[in-house]
């Protein structure tokens, strides 16, 4: 945070105004008496000659005043005892700087928040709101900063809406810096209140998330109440983003990956502190040992980090250019991997030329037209009724499609039919069919919830139970989006016959020896088995998926044989797994001057020197 500007600064300047006048009264008095007194000593005076002189100074001395400053006058401070109205365009603060202000914003009709905005945008972006979730009527609303020190937010009829809840004996005033951080000062430079210490959506350079101050996304684009995403600490001292739905009853973490440890995502629960902030290069900073890093990382630039209303936290640099925002990282390249995107019994699908879109599964229809985190309700069955086993069933199967989480039953090692009777003989929705790369077989998850739905990113197969009185038009209605070949279409066949080699069957046995005796080997399996004019330089990993998918595929029995989709899924999943897993390492260059953060939570002298500088103060 940027120190307090000092108001006796402003008394400063509007004594110097008045200088002039200082030094005239001042030589018209020596003037006047100099024949009282001795010529040795022209500037010496008697106790009613300093009487006289300050009388005369009195009018400047008020006028250098710092009381007399208000948001008219000098509109990046409010004084006590005056308010901003809503009815009024220009009653609002302006940061010294020019780059933020802070008014009221309207959010809807006849409806406005009082928000502090980044105005250099092309439309100003909205980085904090007061009251975000009770707008106020456009008539007679106001912000007043009270006699006892209390900033409040007043509606048309007198009903407090928000307020700072600062009282103080002294006189205050509220200050919108440079660094866009709006602060309730007493007349003493000491802080009561500020906008920094209760972010919404946005952080800046230099404003901290802690234990008591976390990210709450917007509902949309257009609608600033509070969302489902937040980016808090949790009890394990990790920085996490949260789902929390229009449900009560659904909340689910997604980022870090929840199946992943902290301490192989990166992080650290080693600590107590809880903070976490970033500087204006662009370099992000965490008590859990979370760094990241905006691709432009080493410019002073202006810059946010935003819990967007996707769910996605993503790092935004400004261009002065073309006076916009560009995002320079982000935390899902994929954003259909971010939990509740399209509600319950839904799929988010992403293509790069279309961006994301959600879609109801098959039998299904959106529930509410306004609202995606709503999800889809069945049509013409009763989800009740069918997993209480009191209609008959079967499955509508979707290719490379996962439901994350919220699974019942865990079958290892399994076929699809016997995963199939399983969710039969339960309070099953769906089951997931998915292959596992590091075992080498399939395995079953029953799914009592449809939620976190998403494709094709996934090397797995979901089976979605439907009454059979509405099963066979799903599945008519789905094959009309199937690729069909022409029945009368030639087929080219060719002109090439298998023959299976001698040494075929001694070639399997031995690669299974191998990866059989790597336990007791003191020689890695893989390097036996590669190619030796490949001199050891290939990726292990990839070689070991590789021979496990081609042992699976020459199998003796052909029913054991995997599809050429499901070869396609285990070594696609492999791919994925690499993309989603690797974080991006931040440019050394711009890993300056952040504050070192240990157990104690607190910044030391030098490290509120250091968040100084940050914001070029």
């Amino acid at each position: 945070m940027a120190p307090a500007v000092d108001i006796y600064g402003q008394f400063f300047f509007n004594s110097c105004l008045a200088a002039e006048k200082i030094v005239k009264l001042r030589a018209v008095i020596l003037q006047k008496y100099s024949y009282a007194h001795s010529s040795k000593n022209p500037s010496s005076i008697s106790n009613m000659d300093i009487c006289i002189f300050f009388l005369l100074l009195l009018p400047s001395l008020f006028q250098a005043l710092p009381y007399s400053l208000s948001a008219t006058s000098d509109n990046h401070i409010l004084e006590q005892g005056s308010s901003l109205s809503v009815e009024k365009q220009n009653d609002v603060l302006v940061s010294p700087n020019g780059v933020f202000s802070a008014g009221f914003s309207p959010v809807g009709d006849n409806a406005f928040c009082f928000s502090i905005r980044f105005m250099k945008s092309s439309v100003p972006t909205i980085v904090w709101m007061a009251n975000r979730n009770q707008p106020v009527n456009g008539k007679a609303s106001k912000l007043s900063l009270l006699r006892n020190g209390n900033l409040i937010l007043l509606d048309a009829g007198r009903i407090p809406l928000w307020s700072t809840e600062t009282t103080s004996p002294i006189s205050v005033y509220l200050q919108l810096h440079d660094s866009g951080n709006l602060v309730l000062h007493n007349i003493k430079n000491e802080s009561l209140w500020e906008s920094f210490d209760s972010p919404t959506d946005t952080l800046l350079p230099g404003q901290k998330i802690t234990k008591d101050a976390s990210l709450l996304s917007s509902k949309s684009q257009t609608n600033y109440s509070s969302g489902y995403y937040t980016l808090y600490f949790d009890n394990d001292n990790v920085i996490r983003l949260l789902f929390q739905g229009p449900d009560p009853e659904i909340s689910s973490v997604y980022w870090p990956e929840p199946n992943v440890r902290p301490f192989e995502a990166g992080r650290t629960t080693y600590n107590n502190s809880k903070t976490a902030m970033f500087n204006s290069t662009g370099y992000f900073q965490s008590s859990d040992d979370l760094v990241f890093s905006a691709s432009d990382c080493g410019m002073v630039l202006h810059r946010r980090l935003t819990v967007d209303p996707d769910g996605n936290l993503r790092f935004y640099s400004f261009d002065e250019k073309n006076m916009e925002w560009v995002v320079t990282w982000q935390a899902f390249p994929q954003p259909c991997r971010i939990h509740g995107i399209c509600g319950p019994n839904s799929l988010c699908k992403y293509d790069h030329a279309l961006g994301r879109r959600c879609s109801c599964l098959p039998g299904f229809k959106m529930k509410s037209n306004l609202d995606w985190s709503y999800g889809c309700e069945p049509v013409g069955f009763n989800y009740n009724s069918l997993v209480n086993n009191s209609q008959e069933s079967g499955f509508v199967h979707l290719a490379s499609t996962e439901f994350y989480g919220y699974d019942k039953d865990f079958i290892q090692n399994t076929t699809l039919q016997k995963c199939k009777e399983k969710c039969l003989s339960s309070q099953c929705k769906a089951i997931q069919f998915k292959y596992s790369a590091d075992d080498g077989y399939y395995n079953c998850y029953t799914k009592p919830q449809l939620l976190n739905g998403h494709q094709p990113y996934f090397q797995g197969d979901i089976y979605v139970r439907m009454p059979k009185s509405v099963l066979s038009s799903i599945k008519k209605s789905m094959k009309e989006l199937w690729l069909n070949c022409p029945q009368d279409s030639n087929a080219l066949l060719l002109n090439r016959t298998y023959e299976k080699e001698e040494n075929h069957g001694r070639l399997v046995k031995w690669v299974k020896e191998k990866m059989i005796g790597a336990d007791t080997s003191q020689t890695d399996w893989t390097e036996e088995v590669a190619d030796s004019t490949m001199s050891g330089k290939f990726d292990k990993a990839k070689l070991e998926v590789l021979v496990k998918v081609a042992l699976q595929c020459v199998e003796e029995d052909k029913e054991a044989r995997p599809t050429m989709r499901q070869v396609v899924e285990m070594l696609q999943g492999y791919e994925e797994e690499k993309i989603f897993d690797t974080p991006k390492v931040p440019d050394a260059s711009c890993e300056s001057e952040l504050p070192y953060f240990d157990n104690i939570g607190k910044f030391t002298d030098e490290e509120n020197n250091s968040r100084t500088f940050l914001m070029g103060h």
